[in-house]
């Protein structure tokens, strides 16, 4: 019920709708009611010349009896074109007012489900580079998607259903309690053994659900990494396990539907085979009370027909409860995702960094992560990089490098101790200024599938085309740039594809430039490029570099030797600091590691 009213909190937005839908769902019930009733006088007036004089009466309220020539115009005086004309109009009501109310009912399911998408979206958008280190992207994606979908048919048809039904059963339970109400009484014992059974079953299909989008989570998984690293599958020539691996999660997937499908479709013929024996016990009732006169053959087919009738909404109602449990089933982790705290988050009255003038300082800083408590990455780590300095990070893998470096933009916050600009702890800034501040090129180049221009201007949207163009003319990218089909507004493919590593790197190292951000941080921005393009794209770090605060990060060191200060990490630690010739001369790790990049490969051997 909690889920459910969570799911129902997303249509406050549009209660005028909603309760539009509901007035005009109800005038389909009454509708629906009204035609089992005209039934009765068909067959006592309409098909029986001998009582066409007789007053056709709909419903007896309150010792009142309505009339159906009191309902209709003065004009009507014939028993046929009475009835006639209230069939007519009554299903054209119905039939207008379930347009209306079906429209209205989708448009607030449809626009609920759209903001709580967008509610899931941002959440997910927010969260810290742990809970994407948790939760694969095909995943994540499964849940806003195909877990949402499910809440979409609960919250739009279904719901539109489930309205419709409900006031169908309560005006056609209104005309068999009118008819004869201890004959109702009876015929509606059953429901009790056609209802408990539904809603056990509904708790069953909730689980059932839950497992089946976890599987459909599992197939999106396996065909997200297959697509994505199709050159890899082959070149290992992995093809036909990727497939029994697909085939395996698919098979997985079939069985959950399968299911569901099986439970879910026990409640209909359950309802049919109850109401065959109300069937059967009215009829035996019904001659008896024919015979004595105590019911019209009219009276009686009415109250049969509205039965029959009402068995169908009923049965419509068990099928809507086990859509609404399969619904409240994916809305778990939907809501698991909403209610996640994030961990990265700005402390009331964060202060805006307005501009970086002074040092970047790492205060004593320790770091761990969450999925390895024991271990700390970072250990006491006290580094002060001034504003105009060039400070290299280097070291063997695994020694902390790119951790150090991404808890300046707050990627991550530090266990212990505290990052500091200006003076400031960076958890006492707003984010957004923050990361205004710094500018980052990765040694992997994520570049969206748009266009040239708007990659570049990815940082910056209000930037003019002259702008974009002169960051990557400073970049070394314009001349290859110009070269494509369609210049700046060629569209390049996912994750930059059509390009090269060395043209990717150029337009990262472009879109830096055009943020224009004091503080860069360059991780291995050069570590898989060839030769011809590495020197181009060091080429255009020089430009990047220059006027700026920059953290490089690489295991080439050949591309940190005119650092102003290089920083040996070894094993979270801070092992050495000084200048390349300094370093090299001391007889320490970075002796080493110079040593072993450097000599040539027989005499390693030797």
């Amino acid at each position: 019920m909690n889920e459910l009213l969570r799911l129902l909190r997303y249509t406050r937005r549009y209660v005028p709708h909603l309760l539009a839908s509901v007035v005009l769902m109800m005038c389909v019930g009454a509708a629906q009611a009204l035609t089992a009733k005209l039934i009765g006088p068909i067959f006592d007036r309409v098909l029986n010349p001998q009582s066409a004089d007789a007053p056709v009466v709909l419903f007896t309220l309150m010792k009142h009896q309505i009339v159906l020539s009191d309902l209709l115009p003065s004009w009507i005086h014939n028993v046929w074109r009475m009835v006639a004309i209230a069939i007519l109009a009554v299903f054209m009501v119905k039939g207008i007012c379930d347009y209306c109310g079906n429209y209205l009912i989708n448009y607030v399911g449809f626009s609920a489900v759209t903001d709580l998408r967008q509610a899931v979206f941002e959440r997910v958008l927010h969260q810290d580079a742990n809970f994407f280190e948790n939760n694969s992207t095909a995943r994540v994606m499964s849940s806003i998607m195909n877990d949402l979908e499910k809440i979409q048919v609960a919250m739009s048809h279904i719901l539109a259903d489930w309205l419709r039904q409900s006031f169908t059963a309560l005006a056609l339970l209104i005309v068999v309690l009118q008819t004869d109400w201890r004959l109702a009484i009876v015929s509606l014992t059953v429901l009790p053994f056609v209802l408990i059974p539904t809603i056990k079953l509904g708790r069953r299909i909730r689980r059932t659900t839950r497992s089946a989008q976890d599987d459909a989570a599992e197939v999106n998984q396996v065909l997200q990494e297959t697509l994505s690293g199709n050159q890899v599958v082959k070149s290992f020539g992995a093809e036909e396990i990727e497939s029994n691996r697909f085939r395996d999660r698919a098979q997985r997937l079939r069985r959950s539907n399968l299911r569901y499908v099986a439970q879910q479709a026990i409640a209909s013929p359950l309802i049919e085979f109850f109401g065959a024996i109300t069937i059967v016990s009215l009829l035996s009732y019904a001659r008896i009370q024919i015979r004595d006169h105590q019911m019209t053959t009219g009276d009686f087919t009415s109250f049969v027909i509205a039965l029959l009738l009402l068995y169908e909404p009923v049965k419509r109602l068990a099928g809507i409860h086990n859509i609404f449990q399969q619904a409240l089933g994916a809305s778990q982790k939907v809501f698991e995702y909403l209610d996640r705290d994030q961990q990265i988050k700005e402390r009331p009255g964060a202060a805006k960094l307005a501009r970086f003038e002074k040092a970047i300082v790492f205060d004593d800083v320790s770091f761990r992560y969450p999925t390895s408590p024991d271990g700390h990455v970072l250990n006491s780590v006290r580094l002060e990089v001034k504003a105009g300095e060039i400070v290299a990070l280097v070291g063997p893998s695994g020694a902390g490098k790119t951790t150090l470096a991404n808890l300046v933009p707050r990627f991550y916050d530090a266990t212990a101790g505290a990052v500091k600009i200006d003076g400031r702890d960076v958890r006492d800034l707003r984010l957004s200024s923050l990361r205004d501040k710094i500018g980052i090129v990765a040694q992997d180049t994520f570049l969206f599938n748009d266009t040239v221009a708007n990659n570049i201007g990815y940082g910056r949207p209000n930037a003019t085309r002259e702008q974009i163009h002169e960051a990557a003319r400073n970049a070394l990218a314009e001349e290859f740039i110009l070269r494509m089909p369609d210049g700046f507004d060629t569209i390049i493919g996912e994750r930059g594809q059509k390009l090269s590593g060395g043209q990717r790197q150029r337009l990262a190292i472009a879109r830096a430039l055009l943020k224009n951000a004091p503080i860069l941080i360059l991780d291995e921005a050069t570590s898989h490029l060839d030769t011809e393009s590495e020197m181009l794209v060091q080429r255009a770090l020089q430009n990047l570099m220059e006027h700026r605060t920059v953290i490089v990060i690489a295991h080439r060191l050949s591309t940190v030797r005119r650092a102003d200060k290089i920083v040996v990490l070894d094993r979270g630690r801070i092992a050495e600091t000084g200048t390349h010739e300094e370093l090299v001369s001391r007889g320490g790790v970075y002796q080493r590691l110079h040593e072993l990049q450097f000599l040539e490969p027989d005499s390693v051997q030797s």
